[in-house]
């Protein structure tokens, strides 16, 4: 079973969320985001015989990025 989660910024702390799935959690660093993101997907599933893959989608800034003329 794929779960994909998008990870974010909010300004505060880094937050994840389950697209196509209710799950929801929050961490102060992106390890313990991690962490929790792990957590929550076992609690949605519950007991569950099927291997879960997690793919996490990341906002990324671009800060002065130049696009190459190739």
């Amino acid at each position: 079973m794929l779960v994909k989660i998008e990870n974010y910024f909010d300004g505060d702390c880094w937050c994840a969320r389950g697209i196509g799935e209710d799950i929801f959690t929050q961490g102060r660093t992106l390890d313990e985001l991690h962490e929790n993101v792990k957590e929550a997907v076992a609690c949605h599933f519950g007991d569950t015989s099927e291997a879960i893959t997690i793919l996490t989608l990341s906002e990324v800034k671009l800060v002065d990025a130049k696009v190459s003329a190739s």
